[in-house]
């Protein structure tokens, strides 16, 4: 599995200014679900209301991009910072050719959960298994 430099914000009932992140993603084969920070994040295919991807777990939608070189991540009307994964700074800066982050934008953490991809995969063969490939909303 291949990891990407992606932007990754969470959408539900966050109005544009839920957690956002930069950081070292691992793609499925496909390319259809992310792996990042405990979370796999299945593409919705259109069916989100305002996310592209929805979490395995809980259904919350999550917007994923890659990250512009301009740094327009956020949506216009989006507030907060951006937490760059650490390990993935140097390519950030590399990307938006700067020496140094704006910290009234971002701010690094090391704070980002492992994935075990195969407790995730294990969760979506349930799922096929059970005949339903929605997202998996706990209550």
């Amino acid at each position: 599995m291949k990891q990407k430099l992606l932007y990754i914000e969470h959408k539900s009932g966050k109005r544009d200014r839920g957690p956002a992140w930069i950081g070292l993603a691992t793609l499925s084969r496909s390319g259809q679900t992310v792996y990042f920070n405990g979370r796999a994040l299945k593409r919705s295919g259109g069916q989100g209301t305002s996310g592209n991807h929805y979490c395995l777990e809980s259904g919350d939608e999550f917007w994923v991009s890659g990250p512009k070189k301009d740094g327009s991540d956020r949506h216009w009307a989006g507030r907060g910072q951006v937490l760059i994964e650490a390990r993935a700074v140097a390519e950030y800066l590399a990307l938006r050719r700067l020496t140094k982050l704006d910290p009234k934008h971002h701010r690094v953490t090391s704070e980002v959960s492992a994935t075990d991809i195969s407790k995730f995969n294990d969760l979506e063969n349930q799922t096929l298994k059970q005949g339903d490939a929605g997202p998996r909303v706990s209550e």
